[in-house]
């Protein structure tokens, strides 16, 4: 039996370990929390810093494979795990590419992948050097994540909002949708799933529900899915990846970021598709034939998120009404305190008619609110 490692034991390690279930692995998992969601469900858990070399080198060293459910590991020790001759999923120079957002935007370039224009800045000093590229997004280069380290820049007058250190300034694009695409390789073999039209919250830049298939023309999927194919395969790297893209209002494709690991856009998987992600990791993992990326029934997803101005122990109103709903699907993350814009979970609905899934999107948010007790 294969012993199989996951970096982080938060609700991606969480799920991962559900889809497991299903197959002939020990299952280890690292973090610094003891009551992490994932410590239960595993066969061994290590308490030990993802950041740290010699944590993950003294994890990863006797495992067949290991694979992340965040970017914030340690890639050098993944590096000499794999020079050692352990599988890493993704691959540590993938993971090195897009953990940098400055070596992802340069990726992007250099092989001749559609993205924004953009420059690198190292400073605030340096934003006044780019008048071209405003209005503008400035992104940090390192530690960005789930809103955090994005900021919006219109003019010499926002510069004081942007980041003193190294990052990303990209020109701002007149986005019509925002689309993002699973992308499952094996090395030799690459799987995509449907593509998913992403609804964003404004207040706090987070997902707020989002739609697969996504609502396009048959030209523009097909556009889509050639740059997400071409994006993985030029990481050269085993894995799953969720490449998110912008459709513009010219219809010009351009690629945001890439997540080199089981994503929140591909949640829906679970029950919406024959192969989840989750599901399809584990098969590449194991050296098992790809699964089936095609949907069941068509699916929305619902994040659940704190309240503003709520903090502290989390409390569901409306979740009774929720369960009640007909082809709905609550995950509760269990995560003990709330703050405003914390993911706390999310909810997943199925059918065959898009405006229902919208209308149901709609109303599960208008039911469910997380404020604290």
């Amino acid at each position: 039996m294969k012993k199989i490692g996951i970096l982080g034991g938060g609700q991606l390690g969480k799920m991962l370990l559900q889809a497991a279930a299903n197959y002939p692995a020990e299952t280890f998992v690292m973090e610094n929390d003891n009551e992490c969601p994932a410590a239960h469900l595993c066969n061994h858990f290590i308490k030990g810093d993802i950041k740290n070399f010699d944590d993950v080198y003294n994890f990863g060293k006797e495992l067949n494979a290991i694979t992340i459910e965040i970017e914030s590991v340690n890639e050098e020790a993944l590096q000499k795990l794999e020079d050692e001759g352990v599988k890493v999923y993704p691959a540590p120079s993938a993971l090195k590419i897009i953990k940098n957002k400055i070596l992802q935007k340069e990726f992007y370039k250099k092989n001749e992948i559609p993205t924004a224009e953009f420059a690198v800045t190292n400073n605030l000093n340096d934003l006044p050097n780019h008048p071209g590229l405003f209005p503008a997004i400035h992104k940090i280069a390192f530690g960005g994540y789930d809103g955090r380290g994005v900021i919006s820049i219109k003019n010499k007058e926002d510069f004081v909002t942007g980041f003193d250190e190294p990052a990303v300034l990209e020109k701002k694009i007149d986005i019509s949708k925002e689309i993002s695409i699973i992308v499952a390789s094996n090395g030799s073999e690459i799987a995509l799933y449907p593509p998913v039209e992403m609804v964003f919250n404004k207040t706090f830049n987070l997902l707020d529900y989002q739609l697969s298939p996504a609502e396009l023309p048959e030209d523009i999927v097909w556009r889509l899915e050639a740059i997400a194919n071409k994006v993985v395969k030029s990481l050269n790297s085993p894995g799953i990846f969720a490449v998110e893209m912008f459709l513009d209002n010219k219809n010009n494709i351009l690629v945001n970021e890439t997540a080199p690991r089981v994503h929140n856009s591909g949640h829906h998987t679970i029950e919406s598709n024959y192969s989840s992600q989750f599901d399809m990791l584990w098969r590449i993992m194991l050296g098992y034939p790809l699964g089936n990326t095609k949907h069941i029934l068509p699916a929305a997803i619902v994040n659940i998120l704190g309240e503003d101005g709520y903090n502290g122990e989390a409390n569901y109103n409306g979740l009774s009404e929720v369960l009640r709903m007909e082809n709905v699907f609550v995950h509760i993350y269990g995560k003990k305190q709330t703050k405003p814009g914390r993911k706390m979970g999310h909810v997943t609905i199925l059918s065959n008619e898009r405006q229902q899934l919208i209308h149901t999107a709609h109303k599960i948010k208008q039911v469910l609110k997380v404020i604290s007790t």
